[in-house]
């Protein structure tokens, strides 16, 4: 599954094993590994964080 923000195209494998959210950081861990995904708000997190749930 593939997510862009702010022309950045962002990659998360399933399954994912664990979300960890901090404001405006997330970080998941899935199939490859943990990745961290920086935002600039949290508006912009939480629109990630829903886009990765419902896949």
């Amino acid at each position: 599954m593939s997510y862009t923000y702010n022309g950045t195209e962002y990659s998360v494998t399933a399954p994912v094993q664990s979300i960890s959210v901090n404001k405006q950081n997330i970080v998941i861990t899935d199939k490859t590994g943990s990745q961290l995904f920086k935002f600039m708000n949290t508006r912009d997190s939480k629109s990630f964080l829903a886009w990765v749930y419902q896949a």
